[in-house]
């Protein structure tokens, strides 16, 4: 939506103030007659200069200090001026009420001017039809106050660390928690650290985060008045080393039998102080226990847990009897679980918020339509491949999110109503851009539509190390998340932030096989869910392979990856 201003709402200028003067005297007002009429004059006068003067104060005011409704604090509501084309051609004003907090899910209280996107985010994005629960909403206000009293720089932080050094468990720990391992690309980033913020909401685990080379570059703190940033003196510092060979990890504990996972709870030994948790796509039998319920019993009482993974691990944690119940709860909408806590948790910091909004307003902003198309290519050498382009242009066209062209190259006459689309290609190649940009540069449109295309970045390759590479790939992929439609490529996690964070179901392009753009190309995905890419296949209970696809109605294969998992919602399916 194109905003045009915001507007306070503001109390009414004082009245004028008695113009007389206090030593005037019935004497004096009786030599001078005519200042009876003169005084009204005055009066009026004084009236309409001071109504001038708030007028024009009033119009100089800029976007940022008209942000709060009526300038009250924690109000939650922006006022949106947005003009409107009516049926005889001019143009009428609507005012349009946008709520910050997102109805509630977002904290009131933060310094605004410190992350600026966790408030104006709302002026950019339609309004999500999907309400968060009122349980979801008091489980974070809990879990903030969590965050507070044993985060970081608090006397039972440094308590608990103490606990750390000395290698042993104690059950009975005041404040226990999940530190995440800053690991593999942005995309799977976002989503692993989704997953590990639900896992310490089920299990009332204080969330830390290591920082990695850029984390606090790319996203703001979601909790107020505690930080998620793992101080830099923790005292595990080998995080490069864990991998599935880990001595730490979990599954080689129970493969050596360190420790037990029986049901009586028993051990071979006293717990340790903390286990790592390698939940990564190479993880073994041992390691999948992690999302068996007797194992998350053992799991509870060890203080500290470190997770690595990179994969969106939220559907399993559906399959685990102990959450199921908390689950529903909180997430009655079985599809919304990354829509909602990616709103909550990833706010882009200012640096970014900055990349983002020039770009949307120089370039998206005016357009009627934008559609979003991300394009991720596995296939190796240096494209454009004709065939992903074809698939693209096979999937925009065939579902009617783009126009044809017409064969003339003469212009075909545009009707007043014809709407302007923007369409927001994401690519680590310029190439498929500047073939669809040409096309509707070179060709009208049979409908007169007029089509703007346009491209952020071309990287060329993936650069996970590089600040700024990380910086640009956020700012795009919520610069997706922005579109009205969507169009995605399979098994990429870049899509799935978008459509997550946006509460959009993409059209996802099939992964070609043999250079060959797949029949048909793409489909309408059943969720907006991310999907699950290596998910554990056992039965628990019955210690046995099973499909965990089949076991519940709101876990379903993926439509991209036919052995992921994700989350769907039963009324839907």
């Amino acid at each position: 939506m194109d905003m045009k201003r915001i507007r306070r709402h503001q109390s009414s200028p004082a009245g004028p103030s008695d113009l007389e003067s206090n030593g005037a005297s019935r004497h004096g007002a009786e030599k001078r007659p005519a200042s009876r009429f003169l005084r009204p004059v005055m009066i009026l006068l004084a009236c309409l200069m001071l109504l001038l003067v708030a007028s024009g104060a009033f119009r100089s005011l800029s976007l940022d200090r008209l942000r709060r409704v009526g300038g009250v604090q924690g109000m939650g509501e922006f006022e949106v001026i947005a003009r409107q084309g009516s049926e005889n051609g001019s143009s009428a004003s609507s005012s349009i009420r946008k709520d910050k907090l997102l109805g509630g899910l977002l904290a009131a209280g933060f310094d605004e001017e410190s992350c600026l996107s966790r408030y104006q985010a709302v002026l950019y994005r339609k309004e999500s039809p999907h309400l968060p629960s009122p349980y979801l909403l008091e489980r974070l206000r809990k879990h903030e106050v969590l965050q507070r009293k044993c985060g970081p720089n608090t006397e039972l932080y440094n308590k608990a660390v103490e606990q750390l050094k000395s290698g042993q468990s104690i059950e009975t720990a005041e404040c226990n928690y999940v530190v995440w391992i800053s690991y593999s690309g942005l995309g799977n980033r976002v989503l692993t650290l989704a997953s590990a913020f639900l896992y310490a909401l089920l299990t009332n685990r204080v969330l830390l985060i290591d920082r990695g080379a850029d984390m606090a570059d790319l996203f703001c703190e979601p909790f107020p008045e505690s930080s998620w940033l793992l101080p830099l003196d923790f005292p595990v510092n080998q995080f490069n080393s864990f991998d599935i060979k880990a001595p730490q990890s979990y599954g080689n504990m129970l493969e050596k039998k360190v420790i037990s996972n029986s049901v009586d709870g028993g051990s071979t030994g006293s717990l340790p102080a903390y286990v790592y948790l390698h939940l990564d796509h190479d993880y073994g039998d041992f390691d999948k226990l992690f999302f068996c319920e007797d194992d998350q019993r053992v799991l509870q009482k060890i203080p500290w847990l470190v997770l690595k993974s990179d994969n969106y691990f939220v559907p399993s944690l559906f399959l685990i009897p102990t959450y199921e119940e908390e689950l529903h709860q909180l997430f009655p909408e079985k599809d919304t679980v990354f829509h909602h806590l990616g709103r909550y948790l990833f706010h882009p910091t200012n640096t970014v918020w900055g990349l983002i909004t020039r770009y949307y307003q120089s370039y998206l902003a005016k357009a009627e339509e934008k559609v979003g198309i991300q394009v991720r290519v596995f296939d190796t050498g240096p494209g454009p491949f004709q065939h992903v382009l074809d698939q693209i242009l096979g999937c925009s066209l065939k579902e009617k999110l783009l126009p044809d062209i017409s064969a003339a190259h003469e212009s075909v006459v545009s009707s007043p109503t014809v709407r302007s689309k923007a369409v927001l290609m994401t690519s680590l190649n310029s190439g498929y851009y500047e073939k669809i940009r040409n096309m509707y540069w070179e060709h009208p449109t049979v409908t007169g539509e007029i089509i703007s295309v346009y491209q952020p970045s071309h990287e060329e390759y993936q650069q996970t190390g590089k600040q700024m590479h990380n910086m640009k790939a956020w700012a795009e992929m919520y610069l997706l998340s922005l579109s009205d439609v969507l169009v995605t490529s399979a098994w990429s996690t870049f899509g799935y932030v978008a459509q997550g964070l946006g509460g959009l179901k993409p059209w996802i392009m099939f992964k070609p096989e043999n250079e060959t753009a797949p029949d048909p190309p793409c489909r309408r995905v059943m969720s907006m869910e991310p999907c699950f890419h290596a998910p554990p296949f056992y039965d628990c209970k019955a210690k046995r392979g099973v499909d965990t696809g089949a076991l519940v109605p709101h876990v379903k294969h993926c439509e991209d990856m036919s052995w992921g998992l994700k989350l769907v919602d039963q009324d839907e399916w």
